[in-house]
């Protein structure tokens, strides 16, 4: 009996061990929880939906700067020549105005070791020729001056003696007029006498004697005539003398005027061989102040071409390159067609530089680590010639300083950041594969600049 009893204990102990086993492994008879889960996921997706997604455009690009003459720059030799002395190395850092290298002369024409100086004795023999041809012109002005008063002395002379010809003509022509009277007289007189010698009034003496007066008479209207006809003469030559002095002296004074225009004609003449002398003077200086290379600017030296001591260059060849150790830095980044209208003068761009290490959440900015602010300053309106637009970007002052490792040609890689949409419009919108909205950045009304929010949330441009 107690057999019997215990084993049947022993069933009911194994029956008992043997449902909790199986609603264990079962879960009989307990509630599922899977609809809570399920709830709660799309809870999270919903709620992750309506999160707010900031769009944006990527794009590469390389650090420069904002100034050009901040850029790597060539250095050029001016004139050919051939390198004497190299006074840097690749690599070093150097000011503006140090000598990097010197030329030695290669053409024919600039050998001479006294080019110079032979140039400047010519300068002085020009300028001593010029000082002599002045000095005759200021010769030919004092012996015109001179000529011009004796000219006038002399015609005075010769107005006066025209003048006293001239009355003594007068003075003949009323002597030759008494004269002629006188004879007039003595023509009545003896034309007279004839007839009364005639009729026997009176004797032949007083015939003879007027006839000698007559005779007389006549002999003195004679010599009147011809003295009046000799002054008339001396006057006509004494014209002709003054008109003489006229021509001898205007010739003179033209002689003398053309040798001071001569001498004037020369002064010019070589002035404007001084003027080409120095020119030239000038040249030879500046091309001996260009036989050494000087830097440009302060930075490194990068990039020589030339090595060998005796090397020839030619005119306008790059010898080396100066990068500069300080500049406004800038990134260049290029961006494709399609989003170029997306790009805006003072919109906002977040960078991550090559070599910085950064954790990026491109619809989070706020969220993101390792990056750098940036901001739009120039958009090129002509395509280059990858194909894509170029944009320059300048450093936000608003978002921190840049790191002071970067270097010119560093990679960049840009977020340009757009308008503030939920995330299913995002996901909606990249299904679709719609652009990113068109919106225009926010200006401030303080001072004028973009603080690279959308105006009105995101209102589009009319």
């Amino acid at each position: 009996m107690e057999s019997f009893i215990h084993i049947d204990l022993e069933e009911k102990k194994e029956s008992k061990y043997h449902i909790h086993a199986f609603n264990k492994i079962y879960r009989i008879g307990q509630k599922s929880r899977i609809k809570y889960w399920m709830y709660g996921i799309l809870a999270l997706v919903i709620i992750v939906m309506l999160l707010p997604w900031t769009q944006n455009i990527r794009a590469k690009g390389n650090i420069t700067t904002l100034r050009q003459e901040q850029r790597a720059q060539e250095v050029n030799t001016i004139i050919a020549g051939r390198i004497v002395k190299w006074f840097i190395k690749e690599g070093d850092y150097v000011k503006a105005g140090d000598t990097l290298l010197q030329l030695g002369e290669v053409k024919v024409e600039y050998f001479d070791p006294l080019l110079i100086n032979r140039t400047q004795e010519q300068i002085t023999a020009k300028q001593q020729s010029i000082e002599g041809y002045a000095n005759k012109a200021a010769t030919a002005v004092v012996q015109i001056a001179a000529l011009k008063e004796g000219q006038e002395l002399k015609l005075q002379s010769l107005d006066n003696k025209l003048k006293q010809q001239q009355l003594k003509v007068e003075s003949d022509s009323t002597d030759l007029i008494a004269i002629k009277n006188e004879l007039g007289i003595a023509k009545r007189q003896f034309d007279a006498a004839r007839v009364m010698l005639d009729s026997g009034a009176i004797s032949l003496v007083d015939f003879e004697r007027r006839k000698v007066s007559f005779q007389n008479s006549t002999a003195k209207r004679i010599s009147g005539e011809n003295k009046y006809l000799q002054s008339r003469q001396e006057l006509v030559a004494l014209r002709i003398e003054k008109n003489s002095a006229v021509q001898e002296y205007t010739d003179k004074i033209s002689k003398a005027e053309g040798e001071r225009f001569a001498s004037l004609s020369n002064v010019a003449s070589t002035q404007a061989d001084v003027s080409k002398l120095q020119n030239v003077f000038a040249s030879y200086d500046a091309r001996n102040q260009l036989y050494y290379i000087l830097a440009p600017q302060d930075g490194q030296v990068s990039k020589v071409k030339k090595e060998g001591i005796g090397e020839m260059v030619k005119e306008g060849e790059n010898l080396a390159e100066i990068v500069p150790t300080s500049g406004k830095y800038a990134v260049e980044m290029y961006v494709e067609p399609m989003n170029l209208p997306l790009v805006a003068i003072g919109q906002k761009v977040r960078f991550v530089f090559d070599g910085f290490p950064a954790i990026v959440f491109s619809g989070w900015p706020q969220n993101s680590f390792g990056t750098f602010g940036g901001k739009v300053v120039a958009v090129e309106t002509a395509i280059s010639s990858n194909g894509k637009f170029r944009v320059l970007v300048a450093p936000d002052s608003t978002q921190g300083a840049w790191p002071d490792r970067l270097r010119l040609g560093g990679g960049a890689s840009g977020i340009a950041l757009l308008k503030d949409v939920p995330i299913y419009y995002e996901l909606w919108r990249n299904i679709n594969g719609f652009p990113p909205e068109y919106y225009t950045p926010k200006a401030d009304a303080k001072n004028g600049k973009d603080n690279g929010k959308e105006a009105k949330n995101g209102e589009k441009k009319k």
